[in-house]
């Protein structure tokens, strides 16, 4: 089994098609969204420390656990239709053992 977290910027709609995109494959064993269990920290420093981060699109974060590496070029084929299809970007890594 293998754990693929997956980072989306795009709108609340996006990540809504790209969680039901996942739950609708054969193989996905969980989807969590694990968006707001880690705090982000502004860097006092930062010339953009105190803005509001809400003017562009939002940033997701799901944790999915697939059964094979089949299952995981499946769901990153998938993915990158989706992303091309809607617009957005789709980063995930893999805690290598799919591979």
């Amino acid at each position: 089994m293998s754990l693929l977290r997956i980072r989306l910027t795009g709108t609340d709609d996006d990540a809504l098609a790209v969680s039901d995109l996942l739950n609708g494959l054969e193989g996905i064993e969980h989807v969590e969204d694990t968006d707001g269990l880690m705090p982000r920290m502004d860097d006092e420093d930062s010339s953009s420390a105190g803005l509001s981060d809400d003017l562009g699109p939002g940033l997701h974060e799901l944790e999915v656990e697939v059964g094979n590496a089949a299952t995981a070029r499946t769901l990153q084929s998938a993915l990158a239709r989706l992303a091309r299809e809607r617009g957005v970007v789709i980063e995930y890594e893999d805690d290598g053992t799919a591979s």
